[in-house]
């Protein structure tokens, strides 16, 4: 006799009284496409709590939209189980805009399956079939969800006439879920009249909550509340998304320990995803650092599962490569993994002081997939063996070696890398350019601190556009800094670009917080130049006179003396230094034994060839004179390193010690990225050197990086 459970269903977890045989979830699907070329296509991924996410299927595909959809393309897949337990529903927009572009779009995609492996499928076009609605221009992001009250399942999407505001609206599937039974209706009024579309229902202690995206009047993301699925919706007029960026497609889902509810949804236009966590449906808290994922998902949905439904799909998507790649332990610089695909090896790079005498790296393990061995290994003695089997598939071996390096310097995606000796607190900074963001779009600015330059502590964010900018919100990038001391008391100057023009906020920490000035310090292009960017900004305080100079320019190197203030540029000072015509940006200037050096980069940040050069001259106003050799660092392509510039260089004080610190392209993948490894980049350090005649020796660039460094006091 079997037992017999009260639940609920919705989006991934039950929401509606139903009795239903008994289940233990201990999974989770999350389906999702991604945008872009080759995008709109359905993908799988799994986790085992709701927080860590691998992608099946090495992020491909796992259904044909060209089969499936009449456009294509699919997006928004929403993913549900049914109420007898077994049977599985999913609903997508039919769009394909690489073909068509924005629309108009009149169809959704019905997909049905018993065991979520195999799909049967049916397009619905909403303008053909109801004649009411042959005007309809937008038929957006359906979702599902059982109505016990009907005993059907009820499918709800926004819907859009002409250039009147999105609506969401509902209509009840047929016994076979291939087509719709009832004429759509509307489901939400929202009291302003404005639009909402991508709709997500959630019933908890006998009420509906409505998530929906604003549109027009606002935008972000709002929850209406009722007693009733089809009618009755009272707005909460709060916005939810724990975030100011642009959002859309909210997805919820509840976490089969019973602790609550996670909110996600897809920040459209930064290229990445956020999750916030609940326990009322009210209040939601941000939780991005417990989240992991190794894909980047757009509007998708998540449904728990049991681990039998878990080990079907790994069965038929997971492979022993993906397997390899999923290690949890922290030590471990996930994104510089190293796999040789042909000859089974896979290269773990760790963060200073981890112990390889006994190291686990804890592989992720979904159901259906075992690896041996599980206990830590002594990684000192080289390679380790081990073995992954896939249940139906044969256990392939892989020889796995761990190390420790220094490069990257700091754990994530960085550039633009400006590194300081803080006299105040005897601690090295950097202050890097926030990347891994869609076209550069970060919007913020992190420090990172250390004693030794080897071991970074992560000091947040010191200065965030959208919070603390009055005059721009985007593209927060290359900042330098200087220390001042001014009495007996420290003074930080920040100088940074933002939205392609250059701002200046200032400090008593190195560590912040920044406070802006209030207006751009430079908005225009100098007088006679007639392009390029006001960016990457360099800060130089000339030791043989004490004045202060300012340099910048992206097609061009401009210099202007600051006033004492530092937040400002004295008259008539400003000029053109550009060296030759294959400068392109990323200035530095420091001082050396009588010599002022004036470093750049050139070719584009999205070419393996950007590279690091350098002139000289008697004055920081130039003229500057170029070395027939005159290379700092280029890319090592025998290393697979690549993409290597944009940098400072710091002396250790009372040495004539020398480092530089520049970003490359994400090692490995990044050469494998296309312009998108312009955009994803990582922060390195290595030691600089001079010969006799006090040229720069060209720079080898490392793995290993540099070892500790450490200031006489």
């Amino acid at each position: 006799m079997r037992k017999i459970v009260l639940l609920g269903v919705l989006v991934g977890f039950y929401t509606v009284v139903i009795a239903q045989p008994r289940q233990k979830f201990s999974a989770y699907l999350f389906t999702y496409f991604t945008g872009g070329k080759g995008g709109e296509e359905i993908r799988f991924a799994l986790s085992n709590d709701g927080y860590h996410f691998r992608a099946l299927n090495n992020n491909h595909p796992v259904l044909n939209s060209a089969d499936i959809s009449a456009t294509g393309g699919v997006r928004d897949p929403h993913i549900m189980r049914a109420a007898d337990g077994k049977t599985f529903y999913m609903v997508a927009t039919d769009m394909n805009t690489e073909k068509y572009g924005w629309g108009p779009d009149y169809s959704m995609v019905l997909l049905k399956s018993t065991d979520l492996v195999h799909w049967t499928s049916k397009t619905i076009d909403i303008a053909k079939t109801f004649e009411k609605f042959a005007g309809v221009n937008r038929v957006w992001a359906p979702q599902t969800i059982y109505d016990p009250q009907k005993k059907q399942y009820m499918i709800y999407w926004s819907m859009r006439f002409g250039e009147e505001a999105d609506k969401i609206y509902y209509a009840y599937a047929n016994k076979d879920f291939t087509g719709l039974t009832t004429e759509p209706k509307q489901l939400f009024f929202k009291p302003d009249g404005g639009a909402c579309i991508d709709g997500d229902i959630v019933y908890k202690n006998n009420k509906y909550y409505l998530f929906f995206k604003t549109e027009g009047s606002g935008a972000g993301i709002k929850i209406a509340v009722s007693d009733k699925l089809t009618s009755g919706y009272v707005l909460r007029d709060k916005y939810v998304q724990q975030t100011k960026d642009p959002v859309e497609g909210a997805g919820t889902f509840k976490l089969n320990d019973g602790s609550g509810y996670i909110l996600m949804y897809d920040l459209y236009t930064q290229g990445k995803y956020q999750f916030t966590r609940t326990t009322d449906l009210e209040n939601f808290k941000l939780i991005d650092d417990e989240v992991s994922m190794n894909f980047h998902p757009r509007h998708g949905t998540v449904m728990s599962i049991t681990s039998k439904e878990a080990a079907a799909l790994t069965t038929k998507w997971e492979t022993a490569e993906d397997v390899i790649l999923s290690p949890l332990n922290k030590q471990i610089k996930i994104i510089n993994i190293v796999l040789d695909t042909a000859n089974h090896k896979v290269h773990l790079p760790v963060k200073p002081g981890t112990s390889l005498k006994s190291f686990d790296p804890r592989f992720t393990l979904f159901p259906g997939v075992t690896v041996s061995p599980l206990k830590p290994q002594d990684f000192t003695k080289g390679p380790v063996k081990y073995s992954v089997t896939i249940a139906g598939k044969r256990a392939q071996v892989f020889e796995v070696t761990a190390q420790e390096t220094h490069n990257p310097a700091i754990a994530g995606y960085y550039a633009d890398p400006e590194i300081l000796y803080a006299e105040k607190t005897g601690k090295f900074y950097i202050y890097p350019t926030s990347d891994g963001f869609d076209g550069w779009s970060g919007k913020y600015f992190k420090t990172f601190s250390s004693y030794d330059m080897v071991n970074w502590k992560d000091e947040g964010k010191i200065l965030d556009l959208p919070q603390d900018v009055s005059w721009a919100k985007k593209n927060a990038w290359a900042p330098c800094i200087i220390e001042k001391k001014i009495g007996n008391e420290y003074k930080y100057f920040y100088y940074f670009a933002a939205a392609q023009k250059i701002g200046v906020a200032t400090a008593n920490d190195p560590a912040g917080p920044f406070t802006d000035s209030g207006k751009p310090l430079i908005a225009q292009l100098p007088e006679g130049v007639k392009g390029g960017q006001q960016i990457d900004a360099d800060v130089f305080a000339d030791p043989q006179t004490g004045k202060n100079y300012l340099y910048w320019g992206n097609g061009y190197m401009a210099v202007a003396e600051l006033n004492d203030d530092m937040i400002s540029l004295k008259p008539g000072t400003t000029k053109i230094l550009t060296p030759y015509s294959h400068y392109n940006e990323g200035t530095y200037v420091f001082y050396r034994n009588g010599t002022y050096y004036f470093m750049w980069s050139e070719n584009d940040t999205r070419s393996p060839n950007y590279s690091v050069h350098y002139g000289t001259s008697k004055s920081p106003l130039g003229p500057i004179e170029v070395p027939e050799q005159n290379t700092v660092i280029a890319k090592d392509a025998a290393k697979g390193i690549y993409g290597t510039g944009h940098n400072s260089v710091i002396q250790i004080p009372g040495t004539d010690e020398w480092y530089i610190v520049y970003h490359r392209f994400n090692y490995p993948k990044g050469i494998t990225m296309g312009d998108a490894a312009g955009y994803n980049r990582e922060v390195c350090i290595d030691k600089m050197e001079f010969d006799g005649n006090g040229l720069i020796k060209q720079v080898t660039p490392t793995h290993e990086g540099i070892r500790p460094v450490h200031v006489k006091k």
